[in-house]
């Protein structure tokens, strides 16, 4: 049959999209593992996830290098040792680290997977933390710093970030060069022994997995004694910010880095699918209303987005974007102008219902792979949502009107409750 290629594909709306369930077990000391079979490439991605990120660290910096430092040497292994033995099963490792938790994810084909165990078995509970490699570790991190200090995006969301929550607040702080050089091993270690090899953890596996498979997790991960542990109280200052303009100057600088926000919710708020379409038209993607005014009319800008962060215990929303000097204020005034347009004017259902199909379109080319799939749902088991969180996601996106998203910005998006950074300068 010749495909006459003139004429473009029928156009369908998605409605909904099927998103498979995990399998569930408790291993024998009670570590939770939740399976996602999918998929038919024989691959697998084994994940262990802590509560033990910045909420749970007694020092700034005591949880990154906590994970960090896992690959770094063991009872058995030297590090050099431990990269060969993930290399000759062709497996990739990373260490994660947010503000909420911390984890190991390793990469490898499924049936390499009795091979993988032992080894994330013995980073877990056997690490080391060696003082040269600790220091080698702080010495990378310390270079990487002072190179992101030299640019203005890192510093206007560094600033942000800390004015909008707090220097101490886990959301608010950041890694100084005096924190990193003052930390001391044995607070690494103290956070290691708490928190990951004591610590009660959840595993995630994903891809091609098998009923064996299933006991071999078991075999290495359920055997070893695990107790939950408590956060230490951290500062829950609420930082004056609404209205303030925090200007970090470099006069060398051509351009100028601008973010603009407030301290919002997460996906626990009833409001959370009504402000995610709120936000997509005022700059969620490319079509968005900051895009058409202010690159492609005003060309003040190569891009500027809008995103509703969400974070385990709450969210922000900020607006980001990098133009020249001269045009910092004209680019924060077009801002408040979009955002004015929202809470005063109706969205014409045409532009509504444009931008709900690119988010349902976008929301099921997220799912094409196990891990992807694996990503979204464990979401929903680490925060505590509904079961059917995301089964609704699209329902919820379509039931959103135009009074929905006319209310959203009068209630949410008020210049005067926003904070204003610029990192460069006006």
């Amino acid at each position: 049959m010749t495909i006459d290629r003139t004429i473009a594909p029928e156009f369908r709306v998605i409605h909904s999209v099927h998103l498979p369930d995990p399998q569930t077990y408790n291993l024998d000391n009670g570590t939770a593992l939740h399976v996602f079979n999918i998929g038919d490439q024989p691959v697998i991605r084994l994940e262990c996830i802590f509560e033990a990120g910045n909420w749970y660290e007694k020092e700034i910096g005591a949880s990154f290098f906590a994970i960090k430092m896992l690959s770094e040497g063991t009872l058995t292994k030297t590090s050099a040792e431990i990269s060969e033995a993930f290399e000759r099963i062709g497996a990739f490792t990373e260490m994660t680290h947010t503000a909420d938790r911390i984890g190991i994810v390793v990469y490898a084909l499924s049936r390499f997977l009795p091979d993988v165990l032992p080894l994330v078995s013995e980073l877990l509970h056997d690490a080391v933390f060696p003082e040269k490699e600790f220091q080698d570790l702080k010495n990378i991190n310390i270079q990487n710093l002072r190179v992101n200090k030299e640019k203005n995006a890192y510093l206007a969301t560094i600033a942000f970030k800390a004015k909008l929550f707090g220097t101490n607040h886990p959301y608010g702080q950041s890694q100084e060069e005096e924190n990193m050089e003052s930390l001391a091993i044995d607070t690494i270690k103290e956070h290691y022994q708490q928190f990951v090899k004591n610590g009660r953890f959840t595993v995630v596996l994903a891809g091609q997995v098998g009923e064996n498979d299933i006991k071999v997790v078991n075999e290495h991960l359920g055997k070893v004694h695990t107790e939950s542990r408590n956060a230490p109280v951290k500062d829950a200052q609420q930082p004056v910010y609404a209205n303030v303009e925090v200007l970090v100057e470099r006069p060398d600088s051509v351009q100028s880095s601008i973010r603009m926000g407030r301290r919002l919710f997460n996906r626990h708020h009833p409001d959370y699918f009504k402000m995610l379409v709120t936000n997509e038209i005022l700059g969620g993607y490319f079509g968005s209303r900051l895009m058409k005014n202010i690159r492609e009319e005003k060309g003040l800008t190569y891009g500027i987005s809008s995103h509703l962060v969400t974070l385990r215990k709450e969210g922000y929303y900020m607006i980001g974007t990098d133009v020249k000097k001269e045009f910092t204020q004209q680019t924060i005034d077009e801002i408040r102008k979009e955002i004015y347009r929202l809470q005063t004017e109706r969205v014409e259902e045409e532009e509504l219902q444009t931008v709900k199909n690119f988010m349902a379109g976008e929301f099921a080319g997220s799912l094409n792979t196990a891990f992807e799939v694996a990503d979204r749902q464990k979401i929903l088991l680490l925060d505590g949502l509904p079961a059917d969180f995301f089964k609704h996601y699209i329902d919820r996106i379509h039931a959103t009107t135009s009074d929905d998203v006319l209310s959203m910005a009068t209630q949410y998006l008020q210049p005067e409750d926003m904070l204003t950074v610029i990192a460069g300068g006006k």
